[in-house]
C-alpha cells in the first residue's frame, strides 16, 4: 500500500472516531462515555434473549435472518423477545427497520406479562385493554395457560419506544404514534426516519425517571415517566382503576428487563448494545 493510500486510510478511521466522539458531545457525561457498551446481538444466535422456541411450550415469533434477530410475520403464539437481564438506569443503542407499513416497537422497565389466550378470554367485549387487564387480574403469567396449538399472545406492560413505518393506520393517528415517541404517552418532536427500506439508529436512554429517545442522530423525545401530563395519556388508554394503570404510572419495578415487539409484521435488529449507568 502507498504511502498516500496509507494516510487517505488513515484519515477515514480518525474522521468516524472524530464523529462518533462528537455524537457524544451533551448525550453522556465524561464518566458515563468511558463506560463499556455490551452486545446484546451477535448477529447469530439469541444470546442474552429469552429464546421463545425454548420455552415450554415453544414459540415461533423470531428468528435470525441475514446477521439480524427478526420478528416473524404472524406467529401462533404473538410475543415480544425479552432480555436476559432487567436493567434501571441504561443507555441501549441499536439499528433497525420494518417491512412496508409494519409495526413494531422497544419496550423497556417491564412491569408485567399477562398472557392472553382463551383459558381467560374476557367475552363480551372486543377491546384489546379489557383482555389485558382481565389477564393481569387474573395473574396470568403461567406459560402453561397455553395448551398445544393454541394462538395466544403475551402482552408486554412497560414504556415503549416506537417503531412503525409512517404509512401504518397508528402511525397515521399522530406523533403520539409515530417512530421515536413513547408511545401514546410523550410525542416525537421531529419525523427523523429513513425510508422503510433502510435501516435506522436509535439511541435509548434511561436515567431514573428521564428518558431521552434519538433517532439517527436527533432527539425526538426528552422527557420524565411521572409527570402529570404521561399519567393522564395512560389513564385515558387503560382507565385510573385498572391494573395497567398502577403498573405504569406507579411503575413499582424500578429495573426491568427490555424487549423487541413482534407487532404482527416483520421487523430486523441489530447491533444490539447496552450501557450500564450508574443508579
Amino acid at each position: 500500500m502507498s504511502s498516500l493510500a496509507t494516510l487517505l486510510l488513515f484519515g477515514a478511521a480518525l474522521a468516524q472516531i472524530s464523529a462518533f466522539t462528537r455524537g457524544q458531545d451533551g448525550i453522556f457525561s465524561a464518566a458515563e462515555a468511558k463506560l463499556p457498551w455490551i452486545s446484546l446481538s451477535d448477529g447469530k444466535t439469541i444470546a442474552h434473549w429469552q429464546d421463545p422456541s425454548k420455552l415450554d411450550p415453544p414459540g415461533d415469533a423470531w428468528t435470525i435472518e441475514d446477521g439480524c434477530i427478526k420478528a416473524v410475520p404472524h406467529p401462533r403464539i404473538t410475543e415480544d423477545l425479552v432480555s436476559d437481564d432487567a436493567y434501571a438506569n441504561f443507555a441501549l443503542s441499536f439499528e433497525w427497520r420494518v417491512s412496508p407499513n409494519g409495526n413494531s416497537g422497544l419496550k423497556y422497565r417491564i412491569q408485567a406479562l399477562p398472557i392472553l389466550c382463551k383459558a381467560n378470554h374476557l367475552s363480551g367485549t372486543h377491546r384489546f385493554e379489557d383482555q389485558v387487564e382481565a389477564a393481569l387480574a387474573d395473574q396470568s403469567f403461567d406459560r402453561h395457560l397455553i395448551k398445544p396449538g393454541e394462538s395466544a399472545q403475551i402482552y408486554v406492560v412497560g414504556y415503549e419506544y416506537q417503531t412503525i413505518a409512517g404509512t401504518h393506520p397508528d402511525a397515521l393517528r399522530g406523533p403520539l404514534y409515530q417512530t421515536g415517541a413513547l408511545y401514546s404517552l410523550i410525542p416525537a418532536s421531529k419525523n427523523a426516519m429513513r425510508p422503510v427500506d433502510q435501516f435506522n439508529e436509535s439511541l435509548l436512554i434511561v436515567r431514573g425517571n428521564h428518558i431521552e429517545h434519538w433517532l439517527n442522530g436527533e432527539k425526538v423525545v426528552d422527557g420524565m415517566l411521572d409527570t402529570p401530563k404521561v399519567k393522564e395519556h395512560t389513564a385515558k388508554r387503560w382507565g385510573v382503576s385498572s391494573h395497567t394503570y398502577e403498573l405504569l404510572a406507579g411503575h413499582p419495578a424500578p429495573r426491568g428487563h427490555i424487549s423487541i415487539q413482534n407487532h404482527g409484521d416483520a421487523a430486523w435488529f441489530r447491533n444490539l448494545r447496552v450501557k450500564i449507568l450508574p443508579d
